[in-house]
């Protein structure tokens, strides 16, 4: 008989996470505590290390950069319009 896939809350994935960087257990306890495998909790703990810039506003010069390329664009592509 297969079993279903268990499907985890994001916030149960970030209690689990910052349970693992606390550093009070072994990184194999806080798995078994929580009945996950191991590889999950290091995908989610550099999922969070990879998005946490983001929180601190990490993402406000990515937008900037962005606009900044797409002006540049924009500006590019109409130079290089054929006129009518």
């Amino acid at each position: 008989m297969k079993q279903n896939r268990r499907k985890h809350s994001p916030s149960f994935k970030a209690r689990v996470v910052l349970e693992s960087l606390k550093g009070e257990e072994t990184t194999g306890r806080v798995p078994r505590r929580f009945e996950v495998h191991q590889g999950q909790v290091g995908t989610c703990k550099k999922a969070l290390m990879e998005s946490a810039t983001g929180v601190f506003g990490g993402d406000r010069d990515q937008k900037r950069g962005d606009e900044a390329l797409i002006a540049q664009l924009y500006r590019a592509r109409c130079t290089d319009a054929d006129p009518l």
